[in-house]
């Protein structure tokens, strides 16, 4: 009996071990999509791996996917209490690094993007380009952007790097993240079951957003949501926060037949005698609005209501922040009625104010919110200059928990 004791004991290891190691072994397989690259004609091939849309996430670190949280993460505690919002009233490059540093440790890799916004002709109200430049030099990072649904040079990769280094923004690589194609993060949303990013985004460890707080049409304000959300989208996704219908073809007559739309689409919607969309085919991907040399395909912006608008940033912002790390600069100056993409100048509405840094977007927006409201002495600014109350944008974070409109303002004067 006692010669057979050992040998019973190792064959009850050895079931439990091998019952743990199925356990573990069982992994969902990630599925693969072949889309197009983003404003050109050729078609390429992309691997977009799908992540589930209610992943297993680890309580304190959502962007991490289950993974264990690295240090210092800024999701760590997100919603106990108060989320620490640093402010500054200069305004120089010094501060701008001076107010980095105050959330350096939420940031984690050797690779960073620098998410910036590298302005339009005309606008000169936009952050200048040296403004950032020592930050942007000490991290050694790479200055990100995407390209824009609209006419004009940030439509395409080549013209919008061309615009940037005119601008002065010179000193670091330039990386328009959806020239390499879109990423598709499936998600289980009011309004989207997947969003569409640049596909560059994974190149990167960690995201600084840096953004320039001001007025905007649609959304009331621009701050670090519209940032990470329009801000980071492919052509795909910019299509799908603005609009819900398929795009419209303005005088089809035009058409020279150069075939970059049919070879664009990925799923054959298009043909060009004469030139039409299959309404039954088309996914609303606004490739073809990305490669058209004419801008004969256009977005239907009618087609949004107000208050969808600011939930589909929302919606976009918590699908990122679940995938990538990020912390947050807004610079409170030149703060004007129309954001940074308008091309003609403009007059700002209030008095500088300064900058702020956090690790949560909502919170740094809400308080560059109340402190443009406290700077020019009413409730709703924005609302007073564009029509537009940004409000549901702080009330819809909350119910999907992007993150807390209830902060700590602290002065690092």
């Amino acid at each position: 009996m006692k010669r057979l004791y050992p040998l019973f004991l190792s064959l009850t290891l050895l079931v439990f071990s091998c019952s743990g190691s199925k356990k573990e072994e069982k992994k969902e397989t990630p599925s693969v999509k072949t889309t197009m690259k983003q404003g050109t004609s050729a078609p390429q091939t992309m691997q977009v791996v799908k992540k589930p849309a209610t992943p297993s996430v680890h309580k304190e670190c959502p962007h991490s996917m289950g993974k264990k949280p690295h240090s210092g993460c800024p999701y760590a505690n997100r919603h106990k209490g108060k989320a620490k919002v640093f402010f500054t009233k200069s305004l120089t490059p010094e501060a701008v690094v001076a107010i980095y540093d105050k959330i350096k440790d939420s940031v984690s890799g050797k690779k960073i993007g620098f998410k910036v916004h590298f302005g339009e002709d005309m606008n000169v109200t936009a952050i200048k380009a040296s403004f950032p430049e020592l930050l942007v030099k000490k991290l050694g990072a790479t200055l990100i952007e995407t390209n824009v649904l609209y006419v004009g040079k940030r439509r395409y990769t080549k013209s919008h790097i061309a615009l940037a280094k005119r601008f002065g923004w010179t000193y670091a690589p330039i990386h328009i993240l959806d020239s390499d194609g879109q990423l598709e993060l499936p998600v289980n949303f009011k309004h989207y079951k997947n969003v569409r990013v640049g596909k560059g985004i994974d190149k990167y460890d960690s995201l600084v957003i840096f953004s320039h707080f001001k007025g905007h049409g649609s959304a009331g304000f621009g701050g670090a949501i519209k940032n990470v959300s329009m801000g980071l989208a492919s052509i795909g996704g910019k299509m799908a926060l603005h609009a819900t219908g398929i795009p419209k073809i303005v005088n089809p007559g035009k058409c020279i037949k150069c075939k970059k739309c049919v070879k664009e689409c990925p799923v054959d919607a298009i043909t060009l005698d004469p030139l039409k969309i299959d309404k039954k085919k088309c996914i609303g991907c606004g490739s073809c609005i990305g490669v058209c040399p004419l801008q004969l395909f256009q977005v239907p912006w009618e087609s949004t209501k107000k208050n969808v608008f600011h939930e589909r940033l929302i919606e976009y912002a918590k699908a990122i922040s679940m995938h990538k790390n990020m912390v947050y600069i807004n610079v409170l100056k030149n703060i004007t009625r129309g954001c940074d993409c308008k091309r003609t100048p403009q007059i700002p509405f209030t008095k500088d104010i300064g900058i702020l840094a956090s690790t949560d977007m909502v919170a740094i927006d809400k308080a560059s919110f109340d402190l443009v409201n406290k700077q020019h002495k009413c409730e709703d600014a924005f609302k007073k200059e564009t029509g537009v109350s940004p409000k549901v944008q702080f009330e819809y974070a909350k119910i999907i928990k992007l993150g807390t409109a209830e902060y700590e303002l602290i002065s690092i004067d």
